[in-house]
């Protein structure tokens, strides 16, 4: 038997999937886009991008931007009862409301 991978992208076939047409280079705008501390985002992992990206069960979350680190950005999340912080780049991040 072969022993089963278990890496950070497994059982992420569909999640981290693109549709046709947006498969390619993504628009600098995603790039260089800017948040204040205190933005709500959402987390939306762009698997073209392999920098910054948080893991793939906080795909979808909302979270409230802490403070900037480097180009990335920290995003803290609540996950169940407890308080995270995550490091991650502009490109998997959009404006939440």
């Amino acid at each position: 038997m072969v022993k089963r991978s278990k890496g950070l992208r497994s059982k992420s076939r569909h999640i981290l999937r693109k549709k046709p047409r947006d498969r390619g280079k993504i628009s600098i705008t995603r790039a260089l886009q800017e948040f204040k501390e205190g933005d709500r985002v959402n987390i939306v992992i762009d698997p073209s991008i392999h920098k910054g990206m948080p893991h793939i069960r906080f795909h979808g979350q909302t979270g409230k931007i802490l403070g900037k680190q480097g180009n990335s950005y920290m995003v803290s999340i609540n996950d169940g009862n407890k308080n995270k912080s995550l490091v991650v780049k502009p490109e998997h991040l959009r404006r939440g409301y």
